[in-house]
This record gives structure tokens, C-alpha cells and sequence, in this order.
């Protein structure tokens, strides 16, 4: 599933290739928007696409009547630009423009989820100036989760995911399966550092190797949550736990507060 990191750069390319794009048709094709596809026409056609940007793990589309069209692609989503007349397959969605161009959002399983004005997340954005050593103090402090299901929690911080959040638990050095309120604050504050770190470095490493990229994921450069490494770049063994259809990724190396 895409995360904050490739949903940034997603939504910056999106951006430079459709603002200013009027929408001629909308064609709500996925099982799970069709109720709401004419209400979706009604707002978006004629209108111009003045912006697009990531907000928590969806993108957004801003137009210019104000209406707002979001996306979440799920585990299987994928965005692909149209020539014209070309027929994607498996579209939940498809925004054709004036000029002819298109875009569609695809996906196998049709789980992709369209919204029309979505409500803006209560939680602030992981790459938020809220999220400090002591903003994350102070939620920890009243929680007896896993560290790692707090991090995933769109409750409690947008944009983080699977993957990131191990790779940010590594960086910080705590075992993901360590309880909230048990972890001291000179870890929190090394996690609230690796939390902006490893997520801005990821962005700059999937611009470089894929410049264009608006689907997909690029996880080879991942430092942990990687199948194909065995050992940490420190020499530990990386270790692995399923859960709940997800797979953790860590080493002994991260610290275990319980």
C-alpha cells in the first residue's frame, strides 16, 4: 500500500502534469462509488483542477469551485494517465479532460476509495511541525498499545503505514512491540527526530529513482522492511512477525520496553 512518502511524490507530479486541466467527463466504474458517481459528475465536470496534494494517506484534489475529490488507493490502487480513447482496465474511476487526456484509478480489487469533499483529518500529518518529542509524550504516556500500532493509527498520526513504521522504529532503535506508556523520554525524542528523517529521506529517494512515478511503491532502498535483505546494515538478523494479515519487521537491536 502506498505511503506518506510515495503519496507525496505522487501528488507533486500529478500536480505538475493536471492543474489547470478541465474535467469533461467523470465515469464512476468501481461497485463501491456508483451511488455516489452522479453527485461526483455533478461537482467535477466543467471545473479546472487548480491542485493536487497528499493529505494523511489520500490524495486530494482541489478544484476550482471548491469541491474536493479524494482518493485513497488502498492496497491495490493504482493511477495511470490516459491517452484518448484509451480504456484502462479494472477503472474505479475515470476523469476524462477537455484536451482529450485522462486519468484513471484503477484497481483488480475494486477496494480503491473515492470521496467528494472528504472531512480533513482530526490527526496531524506525520511531517507536521505538531509531531514533537513532546506532542508524542503526551499520547504515549496514556496508552498501553503497541508503539507500532500507535504509529499506524490514522487517529493518532496520518501518513504512516506498514513499512514506515518499522523502518522509523529501526531508526529509532525500539522494538516495535514495545508498550506506549513504558518508553522513556529520551527514546521518544530519538523517535519524533527518526519519525521526520526517515520519511523526508524517502521521498528524496523515491524522486531520484523514479523521477515520474505517480503508482507503484519503491521499498529497495528500505533499511529493514525489505525481503530482500537478511541482516541489518549494523549485522543483526532481521526478524519477522506476522499479525493481523501484516508483517513486522525488526531486529534485537531495537530496545524493548514493556
Amino acid at each position: 500500500m502506498p505511503e506518506l512518502p510515495d503519496l507525496q511524490v505522487f501528488s507533486s507530479n500529478l500536480d505538475k502534469r493536471l492543474a489547470g486541466k478541465k474535467i469533461a467527463k467523470v465515469i464512476a466504474s468501481g461497485s463501491r462509488i456508483k451511488k455516489s458517481g452522479k453527485a461526483i459528475s455533478d461537482a467535477l465536470e466543467d471545473q479546472e483542477i487548480k491542485k493536487i496534494y497528499r493529505e494523511g494517506k489520500e490524495l486530494r484534489f482541489l478544484f476550482a469551485n471548491k469541491a474536493i475529490l479524494g482518493m485513497h488507493l488502498m492496497l491495490h490502487g493504482k493511477l495511470e494517465l490516459l491517452e484518448e480513447k484509451q480504456k484502462p482496465k479494472y477503472a474505479v474511476l475515470e476523469l476524462r479532460f477537455k484536451d482529450g487526456s485522462g486519468l484513471a484509478l484503477t484497481d483488480f480489487q475494486g477496494m480503491a476509495h473515492v470521496s467528494l469533499n472528504p472531512a480533513s483529518p482530526k490527526a496531524p500529518d506525520a511531517l507536521s511541525k505538531k509531531i514533537t518529542a513532546a506532542f508524542l509524550q503526551e499520547k504515549l504516556s496514556g496508552s498501553r498499545s503497541s508503539i507500532k500500532n500507535f504509529l499506524i493509527d490514522q487517529d493518532m498520526i496520518q501518513g504512516i503505514g506498514n513499512a514506515y513504521a518499522d523502518e522509523i522504529l529501526w531508526s529509532a532503535r525500539i522494538s516495535p512491540f514495545s508498550i506506549c506508556n513504558k518508553i522513556p523520554k529520551p527514546a521518544i525524542t530519538k523517535l519524533a527526530a527518526s519519525i521526520r528523517s526517515v520519511l523526508t529521506n524517502a521521498e528524496k529517494q523515491i524522486r531520484k529513482e523514479n523521477p515520474e512515478i505517480i503508482a507503484g511503491e519503491l521499498r529497495d532502498f528500505l533499511k529493514i522492511h525489505n525481503p530482500q535483505l537478511k541482516e541489518t546494515a549494523t549485522g543483526f538478523p532481521i526478524l519477522t512477525e506476522a499479525s493481523s494479515g501484516r508483517k513486522t519487521y525488526y531486529s534485537e537491536e531495537q530496545k524493548l520496553y514493556n
